[in-house]
Parts: C-alpha cells; sequence; structure tokens
C-alpha cells in the first residue's frame, strides 16, 4: 500500500512541477474511462491535495509502468479500511469511491517507487477489469448538480473561518493553507471542503464517508462538524500545552530568584548553606536543653566532623541523623507530678469499677512518692487474664501523676534491637524503643508500658527479654547504653508497667526486677456494674445512639454475664452489647420504634440462647468439684471416677492430661489404696476394682498438681460407694503420706466457684493468708475449710 506523510502544501512540489505547469489543465477536461487502481491505508485521498507518495517497486512497478506509458498519467487512489498486506489484497477490499489522481516526478531507488499524487476527481469503480495487481477498472464520474448558490457560499464562509480560528492554534500547516485560502474561488466550494477535511485528524472511516458524499451541500456539512471537533481538541491541547508551560515558567522563575539570592547573600555576607543551617539548628535546640557533659562532648565531635563532610556523601547524612536524634532526645526534661492522693483516688474510682485491692497498691506507690516530693522510677508488672482492664491501669496512672504515657507491645518480638536499637554502622540503624519513648513523649519522666511481656520471642537476632534485663534494673537503668547513640541515658525516673497473662513464660531474672501485682477476674457485681457504668455508654456513643433511645435493664445486664459471658475479663461482655446495638439499630430502622427497652424476656431475640446454662452440679458417687486455674483466670473442674469391672486391678486416666496431672493421680491413688482401711473402706477393693478416672471437656488440655485432694476424694468417694455433700469443692496438692501443700491462683479459683454458686470450699491451709488478703466481697457469704492434712478433707466431704 501507499504510505502518505502529513498533507502537504502545493508550494512543496511547485519547483518540480514548473517544467509541467502548462499541462496542469482541468481534470474536467481529459477523464479516461479505465484506470489502475492503487490501494490507499490510513486515510484516503482527496481532490485538490497535493502529497508525495511511496510504493513498493516489486508489487506496484507494473502498474506504475503501464501509467508512464500513457499521455495523462492518471490513476485511482482507493481506500482500503482495514490493514492487509499488498500481497493478498482482492478487488473486494477496495472502497467504491476513490479520487483520481495525476502522477509527478517518478522516482525507483531502494525498491521503492516515490512520487508526487495531485488530487484531480472523485471516482466511482463500475466494474474491475483484472481481479489482480495491476488492478485495472472501469470507472464513472459522478456529479454534484447543487443549485442552492447562497447556501453553498455560507456552508463556505462557514469553513474558511474555521479553518482561519485552527490556523492560530496548528502552525502545522503553514504558509501554504494560507496561499490556498487565498486561491479560492467561491464558485466552487468542491475542492474547498475536500481540502478541508484533509486538514482534520478524522480517521480513515469517516473520511471516507465525505468522499463517498457528492452532493456539495451534504458535503459541507460533514466537513463542517469534524472541523468543529478538530477545533475543539486543538483548544484543548492548546490549554494543557499552555497550562504545563506555565506551571514549568513558575517552576524556573523560582529557582532564577533563588540561585540570585543566594548570590546576593554570598556579596553580602549573610549567606548560609545548608550545612551551616543544620548546624545552627542542632545547636539551638540544644542549648535549650540540660545536657550531660558526656552527651555535649559527643554533640562537639559530630558537629566537627560533620563540618568537613561533603554533603553529597552518605557519611554525611549518617552524621547529620545522629544529630538530629541526639537533640531530639529532651536530656534533663522533666514533667511535673501531681502528687494529690485524693485525687488520684478519684481518678482511678472514675475509669475502673472494682479492682480495690489493684487501686490500693497504685495508691500506696503514689503515697511514698508524696512523702518523699518526688515519685521515682519504679517497675510494675500487672498480670492477669485477658480483658480485666490491664492496659486501661496502666493509662490512668499516668492521667494520675499527670505523665506523658508511652504504649508499645513486645508480643512476637525476636530482635534485641528494638530494645537496645542498631549500631550506627547498619543501613537505617534507628535507637531502640526506650529512646523513641523519650523523643516522642519530650520529657525524661513518662510512663513506658510494655504490653505482653509474657510473650516476648528470641531468634538467632538476640534475645529481647535479656535486653530487658539492663532497662527494668533499678540500679541499672541510670546509665541504660543504647547502641544507637553509644551514649550513657539515665531512665530512673522513668515509670513501667508491664502486662502480662502469666507469669510462666517471664524470664525468671527478669521477673525479679519487677513488682507483681495480680488483676483476677470480676465478680458477676463487678461485672454489671462495669457494663452499667462504662461499657453501654461508650457503646451507645460509638454507635451514635443515646440512652433515650435504647435502654437495658440491670436484671438484663446479670443474666448477659451469667449466660453469655463468663470469662474473667469484660472483652466478651462488650461485644454481646454490641450485638445488641446492632440489633436494635436494624429494629428501629424497619419499624419506626423511638424506644426500644431490653429486659431479661427479650434479651434472647438479641442474642439467642444462652451459651451457658446454670450450672448442673454433677453430683454421685465417685464425682468432686475441683478448682483450676488458667490464664483465662480460674475454672471448676468436675472429677468422676468409675469402676470398670471387679475382675482385677487396674487404673486408667483420661481427659488430655498433663505429666504433673497424671503424678497427681497416681499419688492420689496409692495413697487411697494403702489407707483405705482407715477411712472405713474395703481393703479388697483396689485389688479387686479396674478404676477409669475421667476429667471432663477431653479436648482441653489440663496439667498442674492441685488436683491432688480432688482425684484422691473422687477414688475414696467411689470405694466407700459415698456421695459427697454438697455443693462444695476443693483443691491442693496432695503427697504419699497424706499431707495437703499449698498451690496457686487462690484469688482466681475462688471467684470462680462464686461464678458457679458453689459457696463451700476446701482449701490448703498454708493457703490460709491468700485467703486473708481477699476483698470481702469476694469472700461474703463462702464457708472456707482449711486442710493440713487429708484426714482433715475427709472430715468435711463426708
Amino acid at each position: 500500500m501507499s504510505d502518505s506523510n502529513e498533507p502537504i502544501t502545493p508550494e512543496i512540489v511547485e519547483d518540480e512541477m514548473s517544467e509541467n505547469q502548462s499541462g496542469l489543465v482541468s481534470s474536467h477536461a481529459f477523464s479516461p474511462d479505465r484506470i489502475y487502481l492503487l490501494p490507499m491505508s490510513g486515510r484516503p485521498f482527496f481532490p485538490a491535495q497535493i502529497q508525495p507518495l511511496v510504493v513498493s517497486q516489486e508489487l506496484w512497478d507494473g502498474t506504475i509502468t503501464r501509467v508512464e506509458a500513457t499521455d495523462h498519467r492518471m490513476l485511482g487512489l482507493s481506500y482500503v479500511p482495514r490493514q492487509q498486506q499488498d500481497n493478498e489484497l482482492t478487488s473486494a477490499h477496495f472502497s467504491k469511491v476513490g479520487c483520481m489522481v495525476r502522477l509527478h516526478n517518478i522516482k525507483r531507488e531502494n525498491g521503492k517507487i516515490q512520487f508526487v499524487a495531485e488530487g484531480l476527481r472523485r471516482f466511482e469503480i463500475s466494474e474491475f477489469l483484472t481481479p489482480e495487481i495491476p488492478f485495472l477498472t472501469k470507472v464513472d464520474y459522478p456529479a454534484s448538480e447543487d443549485m442552492d448558490k447562497d447556501r453553498i457560499r455560507a456552508y463556505a464562509m462557514a469553513i474558511i473561518n474555521t479553518i482561519k480560528e485552527l490556523l492560530p492554534l496548528n502552525p502545522l500547516y503553514g504558509e501554504g493553507v494560507k496561499d490556498y485560502l487565498l486561491r479560492f474561488n467561491p464558485n466552487d466550494p468542491s475542492p474547498l471542503s475536500d481540502f478541508a477535511a484533509t486538514l482534520t485528524t478524522a480517521t480513515g472511516d469517516e473520511l471516507q464517508v465525505i468522499l463517498e458524499t457528492i452532493p456539495v451541500i451534504a458535503r459541507m456539512e460533514k466537513v463542517l462538524v469534524i472541523l468543529k471537533k478538530e477545533l475543539d481538541v486543538v483548544k484543548l491541547q492548546s490549554e494543557i500545552t499552555q497550562e504545563m508551560n506555565r506551571n514549568v515558567s513558575d517552576n524556573q522563575r523560582k529557582f532564577f530568584l533563588k540561585e540570585q539570592l543566594k548570590i546576593i547573600q554570598k556579596e553580602l555576607g549573610i549567606a548560609k548553606d545548608d550545612r551551616t543551617a543544620d548546624v545552627e539548628q542542632f545547636e539551638e535546640r540544644l542549648e535549650k536543653l540540660n545536657v550531660p557533659d558526656h552527651v555535649k562532648e559527643r554533640f562537639d565531635n559530630e558537629i566537627q566532623k560533620l563540618s568537613v563532610l561533603e554533603k553529597g556523601s552518605s557519611e554525611y547524612g549518617v552524621s547529620r541523623n545522629y544529630l538530629d536524634w541526639i537533640t531530639s532526645i529532651p536530656w534533663g526534661v522533666y514533667s511535673k507530678d501531681k502528687l494529690d492522693i485524693t485525687a488520684a483516688r478519684k481518678t482511678l474510682d472514675k475509669h475502673h469499677s472494682g479492682l480495690i485491692d489493684v487501686k490500693e497498691r497504685i495508691i500506696e506507690f503514689l503515697a511514698v512518692g508524696v512523702y518523699k516530693g518526688e515519685v521515682s522510677g519504679s517497675i510494675m508488672l500487672l498480670v492477669g487474664p485477658p480483658g480485666v482492664g490491664k492496659t486501661s491501669i496502666g493509662k490512668s496512672i499516668a492521667d494520675t501523676l499527670g505523665r506523658k504515657f508511652y504504649r508499645f507491645s513486645l508480643g512476637g518480638m525476636r530482635d534485641e534491637a528494638e530494645i537496645k536499637g542498631h549500631r550506627r554502622t547498619y543501613v537505617g540503624a534507628m535507637p531502640g524503643k526506650f529512646m523513641q519513648a523519650l523523643r516522642e513523649t519530650g520529657v525524661s519522666n513518662p510512663v513506658i508500658m510494655l504490653d505482653e511481656v509474657d510473650k516476648i520471642g528470641a531468634s538467632y537476632q538476640g534475645d529481647p527479654a535479656s535486653a530487658l534485663l539492663e532497662a527494668l534494673d533499678p540500679e541499672q537503668n541510670k546509665d541504660f547504653l543504647d547502641h544507637y547513640f553509644d551514649l550513657r541515658a539515665d531512665l530512673s525516673k522513668v515509670l513501667f508497667i508491664c502486662t502480662a497473662n502469666q507469669l510462666d513464660t517471664i524470664p525468671r531474672p527478669l521477673l525479679d526486677r519487677m513488682d507483681v501485682t495480680s488483676l483476677s477476674g470480676y465478680i458477676t457485681k463487678e461485672k454489671v456494674d462495669i457494663a452499667k457504668k462504662h461499657l453501654w455508654p461508650r457503646q451507645l456513643k460509638k454507635n451514635g445512639l443515646s440512652s433515650k433511645q435504647l435502654k437495658i435493664s440491670e436484671p438484663a445486664l446479670k443474666q448477659i454475664v451469667e449466660g453469655y459471658a463468663r470469662e474473667a475479663g469484660v472483652r466478651n461482655l462488650e461485644k454481646m452489647l454490641n450485638k445488641i446495638l446492632r440489633k436494635a439499630v436494624v429494629k428501629i430502622l424497619e419499624s419506626n420504634e423511638t424506644l426500644v427497652n431490653i429486659g431479661t424476656k427479650n434479651l434472647e431475640e438479641y442474642l439467642g440462647s444462652p451459651y451457658f446454662r446454670k450450672d448442673r452440679s454433677i453430683t454421685g458417687v465417685g464425682v468432686i468439684t475441683g478448682l483450676a486455674w488458667t490464664s483465662m483466670g480460674g475454672a471448676t473442674l468436675p472429677v468422676e471416677a468409675t469402676a470398670v469391672h471387679m475382675k482385677g486391678k487396674g487404673f486408667k486416666l483420661t481427659g488430655k492430661l498433663g505429666e504433673v496431672m497424671r503424678e497427681s493421680a497416681e499419688i492420689a491413688y496409692s495413697f487411697i489404696s494403702a489407707h483405705i482401711k482407715e477411712f472405713k473402706g474395703s481393703e479388697n477393693f483396689f485389688q479387686e476394682a479396674f478404676i477409669h478416672i475421667h476429667v471432663p471437656e477431653g479436648a482441653t488440655p489440663k496439667d498442674g498438681p492441685s488436683a491432688g485432694v480432688t482425684m484422691a476424694s473422687a477414688l475414696l468417694s467411689l470405694a466407700l460407694g459415698k456421695k459427697i455433700r454438697g455443693p462444695l469443692a476443693m483443691t491442693g496438692e496432695l503427697t504419699l503420706t497424706g499431707h495437703v501443700l499449698p498451690v496457686g491462683g487462690i484469688r482466681e479459683k475462688v471467684i470462680a466457684a462464686r461464678r458457679s454458686k458453689i459457696m463451700e470450699l476446701i482449701l490448703p491451709f498454708d493457703n490460709q493468708r491468700d485467703v486473708e488478703e481477699l476483698p470481702d466481697y469476694i469472700k461474703e457469704g463462702i464457708t472456707f475449710h482449711f486442710a493440713e492434712k487429708y484426714k482433715d478433707v475427709f472430715k468435711v466431704i463426708f
């Protein structure tokens, strides 16, 4: 196919055609009825258009040679709508209407034929005389007979005016277009409409429609449409270009002004380069701080180093970043503590219900500070089940003291550099969390909370728990060394508050440095109070509701606590309240109710059936209720013993018991077997019976020594064939000689018994001190029996 470039003006070929100028007669003077065809891809060719074309010599040399042999040198250019390989062309690919052109300046070189085509007039193919290259066709020349000269003149002027608007916006066509308009004869508007069409960037199919439109007025209408569209596009392009040039000009102007300002400042001796500005900024920061001598000395050394380094060097960036950090640490800056016991007690009571013993411990700590006149640094560990308010207690302590608060979680931390910082030799090195806390809070005595201290990890990168030893030791943290700064920092005024769910996973040396305060689970009364004063109002506010739209009764709150949220903390209780609110909002929107009341009667509409039913106390021969401690709080633990058969001695344990618990069961079996006679039982029972002990909820792992007394009682009940009196629960470790040893988690176990409505407990004698330390509201109504030996247990249960 022929390749066409952008349209050119008649002047381009003026010199080449000067010799043949006399031969350029009107195209209507002679129009052959048979012409050869060349395909045009991309855009059709128009009459009154003059343009150089290039075709393949291999394919089209025969066609061009035949045309050269004629006197008129005319051939047809027909638009091929879809891209086709020239050697695959057939007569069906050509458009029926094309443009007859005269060839000028034909040249052959490098396998191509170049010529200048002068558009003459339209033709319409009536018949293909040869179906393949060279394509010879028989053609007709359609004529237009539009007689409305005034209308034609109006369209012509509209086209001319549009072209004149287009010229300043797109100078691509140059003087040639202007010359053409000057030479245009208004009495012959057909060439004008064709030439105007060639100026646009319309698609080949759109231009072919115009070429096939024979009536001049209809053609001019279509040309005017695409010409206006072209004008809109060019105007938009011009606006975009102007906006871009304006932005570039503004940036260049600012750049030149800044450079001129630098030169003027330099001439006047008031210029500051970036390095000088940095140094002055760091020195100004340091003047506001009470910096220790060793820090000042390091600062001076780094400033001296910075002044000789090239700004583009990597070492300059490292040194500048180091100075930025040093001058951002609040050396010697301390916030003033609020030392008011009465105000502190009010703050704690406002934010927390229950936890009386914990609040008293905090008040005692503050009282010492009041007496001394300052609150010195300390390390407190709040340990308890999830959702009991450990993190919020830490925030309340900060509010009570009027100190800044910073919290970060140690859960899953594996890199000791998180604590002590990276050395400056590493790319992207940063200080540790403690120094970051000082920078962020802006004081050297904030309250720093270390959440989940029992879940610290360890890896090949180091052990963060060991790195904490220095920071959490009151004797060492006054000279805490961060690897990034490589300077001693005083953390002795910082109040560290750690939280954990259990003590077992905390390294002993780290635990030894902490003042442990236990937060046990809440009892029903406390949970209802917390829901009423804190959780429910917070959820109403969070969901955009008011107490006038949604009300919940206190009995309903109690039913939620006992039937849906029995865990030690209050997180699940808050989820249940949120679930009620969501369903209530749906009800308000669908039924247009202005007030929704939630009581015990309609509670199940919002929460479904209770997850926990009233405890069916498992009673009977060989069944005893024990008390257990878990990381989620306390729990009741029934133990069942039964004789499978009397055909031979045997002992079996089930319930996913740990090794220590299995050993407790074996000790209980041995003790009861050896002393069955003392308890008025049959000596032959354990010689003949195959005994099976099971601890229900078999999928839950269980371990620990505190079930020894419970298992011994279950075996004794089975051997004697008697039920114990109840409801009654017990806990304690049993030895082979019958001594009852103390166990841990007494508070959690007592709360679990109260939650299950068990008001009589048997505990080890040595745990009497733990019971005495319990708040009265937990002990109220509960009967405690303390056993030193198993005989004391026997006297109580039977």
